[in-house]
Parts: C-alpha cells; structure tokens; sequence
C-alpha cells in the first residue's frame, strides 16, 4: 500500500529541501500523476531495475543494421526521459543514460502498458524491456514490449535542451548542468580520466602514493590564510591544510625516496577564473634529485597525459594553439622581465619598481625589498607567457623552503612552470640545512606576528623532522584543476569543478 501525497502534506515536509509553490501548476500536475499511480498500486520509485545494455554499447553493435531491419534480440534499457511524443497508437521517446541516449518506441498493440503513458513526464526515469530494431529513417530503436516508471520527476527540466545559459544555476545546481549539456559531462569525464592519468605517469617513475591529514594544528607549506575551526573534544583550534607540502616532506625524512598525493586543499582566498578556495594539488617529492631533474618530471607528466587523454600534445585553449611537447623553454625570472617587459631590475631602484608597480596597480608593501618587488613586477610579464616555459631561479624571498642558488645566493633554485598565462605549479631543490630552516621559519613566523595574514606560524615538528636529516631532494605542487581547465579548454576553475565555491543561497536572496 503507497501513501498519497497531497499538496498540504508536502507544505508541512519541513525537513526536506523540495517546497511546492501554489502557482506552480507544472509541479501540482506531475504530484497529481504521481498519486494516481500510487492509486493503481504502482510505486513510482521502486528499488532495482535489472539494466542490461548502454545506449553506446547498442548503437556500436548494431552500427551496420539496416533502415527498417529488424531483430530478435532483447534488452533492458533504463535512463531519463529526454523527448517524448504521442501519435495516437504509437509514441517515441528518447532517454539519456549515463552514455548517450537512445529512441524508444511504444506501440498499443505491443507495449503491454501503454495506457499508463499518460502518466509520464519529460524528467522522468523509466526502464524498456524490448527487441532491437532501426527505423525507417535509419534510428537505433528499442520497440518496448513492457516500461517500468523508475523515478517520477515532480521538477520540469528547464525547457530549451541545448544548456544552461544561467551560470548562477549551472554551477549551484551542477546536476541541472550535466543532464542539459552533454559538453558539460563530457568535460567531468575528461577531469576523471586526466587525474587517473596523473596517478599512472607517477606509478610508473616509481613514486609511491600516501594520505596526509586535511586537518592540521599547525598549517604551512605556502603563502596563503588557513580555513579554521575547532575540536571539540581536545578543545583546540584546527587548520584546513593549504599545502601537502610539510607532511610529505617528514615522509621522506621517515625513509621514503618517492612520494605523491593528489588531494584538496583549502585558501581563504578570493575567487576568481584560476582560484577557487577548495581545488586539487598533486604535490610529489624526489629524494637525491633537484629542480632540473623536477622540470624533466612536469614535461614528461603533461606530454603523457595529453597523450594519454587528448592524443595529441597540441591542444586549443582558448583559440590560442598550444604544443606541450618537450622540451620546454627555462628562464630565469630576472630575464623573463628583461625580455618580455624590456625592463632590466638589476640596474632599477626600489623606487622605480614600486613607480611601476603603482602605475600598473599591483598591490604591494613600500617597505619589501627588492627581491620582494621584484616578484611582484613580474606581474606584468604573466599573460605574455603562453606557450610552456619555466620561469627559474626566484628572488631567495620568495620561499624559506627552498636552497639557494648554488651559483648566486641572492636567488633560489624554484622555478614556475607556465602556460597561457597561468601558473600550473612550482617547485624547488628542497632546503634540507635544518639550522637554515629553522631560521627562515622563525622569520616568517615574525612576519605572522607582525600582521602579514599569508605567512605561517611555526612547526617545530617539522623542523625536528629536518633536524633528523633530510637527503638531498626535490619537491613539486601542480595544479590539478589549472592542468584540466587547458585540456578541457574551459575558460574558468568553476568549469570544472563540480561543485565550486559559492554563496549560500539563502544568504544571497538577503
């Protein structure tokens, strides 16, 4: 026995999401349907359905089936119905798996339910059971002996099938988006088989996959505000990780010599089309190699993946042709501002940086030093730097984690690689001098105290960890989702997020 539901049980379903509006009189008819199934002892929302075939799978084997050829072999297919049409015995529809979609035809004579088509909606999901046949007009067809109603929509789907136009509703409600628009899907599918790229190139050179805590009583590792909140239980304050950086790194002081984690990090930062404050990092870290070794990896990482993914190295992003083949260009960031920007800092005070840096209006700090201003001047050089290069050899204030220059020792051995104009990484020779170390994250955790919001406290358990020895090494973060928005061609992070970032929407409408 079903228990009906009407509109006044509905107002009173406090706890669930779904409230029906009066004047929706689309939703007040599909709840109508939705009782009169329930009236013929049907449930509209049964627990299994024996799916047999795949849209796809169907149209690959029966490609050479000829218009109006016919048949005997049956199956179940199962899917949302996406079209629907009745033309008095007979009525087509189309359902959309999680493949592709496929025609189904329902006949009075043959379809052992055909009056209850009456009760069907465009959202709705159904399984057929039926025989193989094509068309007239040459379409892969199930002629459907029997259907089941799997699930009654009580939404109508937005009416114009081509994609959602609204972005404000296609990245809240992202299911919306990926029923809509098959691009969409296609481009998720892209993120999956891109990340399991990732995980065989490094499998493959040996690295070893680990898990390091989201939670952290102390963060660090990069530049960035943590997300806090607070246990309970040991009543004290927690960090959402914004780096894997410091716990991979006493994996190696532990023994290993090749380590990688693909995982979420989280900056309370701003958002933007390359940042969103939740997004995927690999961070990777190579005992007795250094930088140049490390951009071998990040060239050989992307070649394989494009290959793998795309075959081919050349892919389009925004109409702008890009090769990712090997080898890539590297230049020291001093040069890259020479070249591109016609500006040399060498021969410039701090004082005609900071002119610069007011005239293009990049924020910074008159107090930074030169090595400091000039990190931000380069700024203006970033969208010039389209196809892949690595800019190297970074002012030594750009990180207290990473060794000096072995031939300068104002500069340090960390390079960026870069591609249309985005940072898709960075990485060093490791610092592995534990009285340097701590040193450098002393003077950092000063500058937390004095107010600068992006450096980080001190981890006297990681400077124990280098106090233990760390062997020579290098050390990598790339950008999951920057590598996927190139090959997927997306123009923003939120693209290709599923769920990106967003204002509580409850919030916005205040």
């Amino acid at each position: 026995m079903f228990i009906l539901i009407d509109e006044k049980e509905l107002r009173g379903l406090k706890d669930v999401e779904f409230k029906l509006e009066k004047e929706n009189h689309l939703i007040a008819e599909r709840i109508k349907k939705l009782n009169q199934l329930k009236e013929l002892g049907i449930n509209p929302y049964p627990y299994k359905f024996n799916q047999t075939h795949h849209s796809t799978e169907l149209l690959e084997k029966y490609s050479q089936l000829k218009a109006e050829e016919h048949t005997t072999d049956a199956v179940n297919v199962a899917g949302r119905i996406i079209g629907f049409r009745k033309l008095g015995k007979l009525a087509f529809g189309h359902i959309k798996d999680n493949d592709g979609k496929i025609q189904i035809l329902f006949n009075e004579q043959e379809t052992k339910n055909f009056d209850q088509l009456k009760f069907l909606d465009i959202g709705d999901y159904i399984g057929a059971t039926g025989i193989i046949f094509k068309t007239k007009t040459g379409e892969l067809t199930v002629k459907c002996q029997e259907y089941t109603i799997l699930s009654k929509s009580l939404r109508p789907l937005p009416e114009k099938f081509h994609g959602i136009q609204d972005v404000e509703i296609k990245y809240r409600q992202r299911y919306l988006d990926l029923i809509m628009d098959d691009k969409s899907k296609q481009v998720f599918i892209l993120r999956s088989k891109i990340i399991k790229a990732v995980r065989e190139f490094l499998d493959s050179k040996g690295f070893m996959e680990v898990e390091t805590p989201v939670l952290e009583t102390i963060y660090g590792g990069a530049a960035a505000r943590p997300f806090v909140t607070h246990h309970n239980e040991l009543d004290m304050k927690l960090y959402l990780r914004i780096s894997l950086e410091l716990p991979l790194k006493k994996l190696i002081a532990g023994g290993f010599e090749k380590v990688y984690q693909i995982g979420k990090v989280f900056r309370n930062e701003g958002i933007d089309t390359t940042h969103n404050p939740e997004f995927t990092m690999m961070e990777c870290y190579w005992a007795y190699a250094d930088y140049h070794d490390m951009m071998e990896l990040v060239e050989d990482c992307y070649n394989y993946v494009a290959l793998k993914v795309l075959g081919t190295t050349i892919i389009k992003y925004q109409d702008k042709e890009i090769d990712l083949k090997k080898p890539w260009p590297r230049i020291p960031l001093k040069e890259a501002i020479k070249k591109y920007a016609q500006l040399d800092v060498d021969t410039m005070s701090n004082e005609e940086i900071i002119t610069l840096l007011e005239k293009h209006k990049i924020d910074h700090r008159r107090d930074m030093t030169k090595g400091q201003l000039t990190l931000k001047l380069f700024d203006i050089v970033e969208d010039k730097l389209i196809q892949p290069i690595f800019i190297t050899d970074y002012p030594k204030e750009s990180t207290p984690l990473c060794k000096l220059n072995r031939h300068n020792h104002e500069l340090i051995e960390q390079f960026e690689p870069r591609i249309a104009g985005m940072e898709i990484g960075n990485a060093y020779s490791e610092l592995t001098d534990p009285i340097r170390q701590r040193y450098l994250l002393e003077e950092q955790a000063k500058e937390l105290r004095a107010g600068l919001e992006e450096s980080n406290p001190m981890d006297e358990e990681f400077c124990k960890a280098v106090d233990f020895g760390l062997p020579p090494m290098s050390g990598l973060g790339l950008g999951i989702d920057r590598m996927i928005i190139l090959l997927t061609d997306s123009a923003s992070i939120r693209d290709i997020i599923f769920f990106p970032t967003m204002k509580n929407s409850e919030e916005k409408k205040e």
